[in-house]
């Protein structure tokens, strides 16, 4: 799997509005699921049955399952947590159900992903030191646990670094897992609607205390400015819902920054809605159609939009690439973000707050 590398995120067995082989030619080698999602709705029996999970959604290339402890702790409408597991209520039907680091490892070698996550608990964003220490801890018991729970040599157990904002925490939980040589460490915890330069910095506090022979994956982050400064502090891989969840909104990625082609101004405009872009969407049709799609609510809209963020963050990856492969990557990132326009810190993080505030939402 040739690195840094992006996973579009499908946490229901679907990446919305594409299908794999349309991912496969825009050039994605893995994709994300989620194990909460999966849990619930069709149920870990039934992918099982069906020949596992690459089978079940028909993709052939390489996968990676989040434990989902994460929505766990976002998602249900209720949730108890102690040492042995998180108790939770589902969102969908309201029934209850317990989730142990050993049944999560379970869950995740029946579906039969290439790389899977152990559980964590990821503190809330305005959580006290002392509540964020504690889940530290657990989240280091629970990663042993899950450890001894593996069974399948196929699969890669990646462990994952918490702290929340405190670079002590960040440390400690760092050299613990290191000390368990897992094969790959996640960095959880951030992008929660905290300010951008704090999310670098526990980066910086992290990334020197994990191997560099292992991958090191930075969970739930896909903004363009964010990929390429991460890369610059030593991540290999990302994910995050915001290409596809932006993308069926209006928005869309361009060399200049973030547009949204629901604005007016694009009513009539001719050109496609990213000149320098050669996905499907703007090969074909012109900002003023995909406009046009948008204002009358077309099921086509959400398709071609998607596209377009897909290959363009794809895009942006290779040529991350490439640039490291030819010792220019510094100056690639300086002129890439030299003129891009980064979303207003404020709005962003206000736009963050209101999503992990909404009731009973769902994910890609």
């Amino acid at each position: 799997m040739p690195t840094p590398v992006f996973l579009p995120v499908g946490s229901q067995a679907t990446v919305k509005t594409v299908t794999p082989d349309e991912l496969k030619d825009i050039g994605f080698k893995m994709i994300l699921a989620n194990t909460y999602h999966l849990y619930l709705r069709p149920g870990i029996d039934i992918i099982k049955k069906l020949g596992g999970l690459h089978r079940f959604m028909s993709w052939d290339g390489a996968m990676l399952t989040d434990s989902g402890g994460f929505q766990v702790f976002s998602l249900a409408r209720l949730s108890r947590v102690n040492d042995d597991g998180v108790t939770f209520r589902s969102h969908i039907d309201g029934s209850e159900h317990l989730i142990t680091p050993e049944l999560c490892i379970r869950l995740q070698e029946e579906m039969g992903a290439d790389v899977i996550m152990v559980l964590d608990q990821c503190p809330p964003v305005q959580d006290s030191i002392e509540k964020v220490s504690e889940a530290t801890g657990r989240t280091h018991r629970w990663a042993e646990r899950c450890l001894k729970a593996h069974t399948r040599a196929d699969q890669h157990l990646f462990g994952i670094v918490q702290g929340g904002f405190s670079a002590e925490l960040r440390h400690a939980s760092a050299r613990y897992l290191t000390s368990l040589d897992f094969p790959g460490y996640a960095i959880g915890g951030l992008s929660l609607g905290e300010t951008k330069s704090l999310t670098y910095n526990m980066i910086d506090e992290t990334v020197p205390l994990l191997p560099a022979d292992k991958p090191r994956y930075l969970m739930g982050v896909g903004a363009p400015d964010d990929i390429l400064n991460s890369v610059s502090r030593g991540i290999d891989i990302f994910d995050s819902v915001l290409p596809t969840r932006v993308a069926r909104n209006g928005g869309f990625f361009t060399r200049a920054g973030r547009q949204n082609i629901r604005n007016s101004m694009w009513k009539e405009i001719e050109q496609p809605v990213d000149p320098d872009c050669s996905c499907y969407t703007c090969r074909n049709f012109s900002a003023a159609y995909v406009h046009h799609l948008f204002r009358c609510e077309e099921l086509l809209a959400y398709r071609l939009m998607t596209l377009h963020k897909l290959t363009f963050i794809q895009d942006l990856l290779k040529n991350i690439r490439q640039s490291i492969l030819d010792d220019t990557f510094a100056s690639f990132r300086d002129g890439f973000l030299s003129g891009y326009r980064a979303t207003d810190e404020q709005l962003r993080i206000s736009q963050k707050q209101k999503w992990l505030n909404t009731w009973n939402r769902t994910e890609d």
